[in-house]
């Protein structure tokens, strides 16, 4: 048969069970969308590229698939970088194609020209230039292979133009790329830790975004409950332990509870499952979990003692092991240490507003938290309503959650809620913002309105880049600088030009009420919420502080 470039791309990634892309065309890529209206592909367009980067994650975060997103040459492709750099930070896995001006004109500055392959060299778990067209029926089935096995991440495929174009012959086309199953651990690797376990009087369980990229949250409760070892976990693990739990823990670091830091500090074995040791979650390193031994079980190998050495380590599938450790770990009731994590419960608890407006964030949220069902999906962008959404709303599932950790990128949240609706069509999703970040790609309210998806906005409004004044008033000694916005515009009227039902909880006699009745629209909806300029994010570490070190509701150190 013969086929050229752009049929091959269009054909591999349908054959690899893709049923939707989203991105922009462009003078460089138009040959792929000539293919791809003829095939059964639906194409989402995008209003920006860095939205369709994020459409494309929200789909991937739902699903735990890699999905695609397109753009052209030059600044098509510097558009994506952002979303590209994001999915390498959290392991999402996710497959850029981009166009390329023609073979003979790379390296000519020729109109929309820029070196793509090493722009996007670092930010990339693995990158490609497709050479030519017989090329592609290896790369496509090896990006899809490279962005889901191991630790997931982002591949970038870029296709001259000329490349699209050029047909070429073959016999048969390749299978499309089925994940393995993992390898299984050695005993020999498992029995030591279990060892650990078994002599350990106060360990913990640490984990994060690997227990959901292994599908092992019901084998990590398994395990948890079995010996009644107590669980916290990183911004990007939560939905894996539900939060009713008695040995939920919640959040560690930055913005987790006091106890959760305090209960860290008297463990004596941190078992961090699936979870690199981010700074936002230990705080200063050297003063992390002081008196336990380390046992450390990642899928990536680089991962293993980079930040804080581990006694024990594992390189490999975090479900496999996880797995393994089950039978090998006997039932203890541990009744003195849960009786101590109950205790601390109890006299460090996360502190609510002293009084029940119900327009306070923390209210607000709460309020919020008990309207969600177990279908619901959360997206949210980056600053102070990203950390009050990690604190309060209760994320009982894996992949409930999408936020981005890793790179911290406003902007986020309304393309992952679209990329979400998308990828769990039955799913209602929620995206909570803040008006900093909703300014970052809030053209995608376009996209929201023409595909009509079962997504509510939640603004929290109060005029500010929050988590910067917060810094500016806590460390900088209050002087603060470009951290407000002096023209504001009607979040409510904005939406209602793009089509959408849109509320200002401010007007309302009972905001919980309209908070409640936003939830139940069956298409999209946006809800401003004017907020306290001056609200803070408590508890909260310093940077570069220690975790015990935690600044509270009322100024002090706990």
């Amino acid at each position: 048969m013969k086929r050229n470039g752009a049929q091959i791309i269009t054909t591999l990634i349908e054959r690899q069970g893709i049923d939707t892309v989203t991105g922009i065309p462009g003078g460089a890529n138009l040959p792929l969308y000539d293919a791809l209206q003829s095939s059964n592909i639906r194409h989402i367009l995008a209003r920006h590229e860095q939205g369709a980067g994020f459409i494309a994650q929200g789909m991937a975060r739902v699903t735990g698939k890699a999905q695609v997103c397109l753009g052209t040459s030059g600044p098509g492709a510097t558009n994506l970088l952002t979303a590209i750099a994001d999915a390498k930070l959290d392991s999402i896995p996710l497959v850029a194609i981009t166009g390329q001006v023609p073979s003979a004109m790379i390296g000519t500055d020729a109109f929309q020209e820029v070196d793509t392959y090493g722009l996007t060299l670092p930010i990339t778990k693995h990158n490609f230039m497709a050479r030519s067209a017989a090329e592609l029926l290896k790369l496509i089935p090896l990006a899809f292979e490279l962005a889901e096995s191991g630790r997931p991440g982002p591949i970038v495929v870029d296709v001259p133009k000329d490349i699209f174009l050029q047909e070429t012959e073959f016999d048969a086309w390749p299978e499309p790329w089925v994940k393995p199953a993992p390898d299984d651990i050695p005993e020999a690797k498992i029995t030591p830790i279990a060892e650990a376990i078994r002599e350990a009087q106060r360990p913990l369980l640490y984990v994060g975004g690997g227990i959901i990229a292994s599908n092992s949250a019901e084998d990590l409760q398994t395990l948890a409950r079995k010996n009644n070892i107590p669980v916290t976990t990183t911004l990007m693990g939560l939905g894996v332990f539900p939060p009713e739990d008695s040995l939920s823990l919640g959040m560690l670091g930055m913005h987790g509870a006091r106890y959760t830091n305090m209960a860290l500090d008297e463990a004596d074995l941190i078992l961090a499952f699936g979870v690199r040791f981010d700074d936002r979650a230990t705080g200063k390193v050297s003063a992390f979990c002081p008196n336990a031994r380390i046992v450390h079980v990642d899928i990536d190998p680089s991962e293993i003692s980079k930040i804080k050495p581990a006694h024990l380590s594992i390189a490999g599938d975090v479900g496999q092991a996880i797995r393994a450790l089950i039978p090998q770990v006997d039932a203890n009731p541990r009744s003195e240490w849960t009786a101590r994590i109950a205790e601390l419960k109890q006299n460090f608890p996360f502190e609510m507003p002293p009084n029940e407006d119900p327009m306070q964030p923390v209210n607000l949220l709460a309020a919020l938290g008990n309207m969600l069902n177990g279908d619901t999906v959360v997206s949210t962008d980056v600053g102070q309503h990203q950390m009050w959404a990690a604190q309060i709303l209760p994320f009982r599932h894996p992949r409930s959650f999408l936020t981005s950790g890793g790179l911290g990128t406003m902007g986020f949240g309304l393309p992952a809620a679209i990329g979400a609706a998308l990828g769990r069509p039955h799913a209602r999703v929620v995206c909570i913002s803040g008006d900093g970040s909703f300014f970052m790609n809030m053209q995608e309210l376009s996209i929201l309105a023409e595909l009509n998806l079962p997504v509510t906005i939640l603004i929290l409004n109060n005029r500010r880049l929050g988590l910067v004044r917060q810094q500016q008033e806590l460390f900088y000694g209050e002087r603060y600088h470009a951290s407000q916005f002096h023209n504001v515009p009607d979040f409510v009227a904005l939406a209602q030009a793009f089509g959408i039902e849109a509320f200002n909880l401010g007007d309302a006699d009972d905001p919980i009420a309209a908070l409640a009745k936003a939830l139940e629209s069956p298409g999209p909806c946006l809800i401003e919420a004017p907020i306290d300029p001056m609200e803070n994010v408590f508890p909260m570490v310093a940077p570069g502080a220690a975790n015990s070190q935690m600044i509270t509701q009322s100024g002090a150190k706990a």
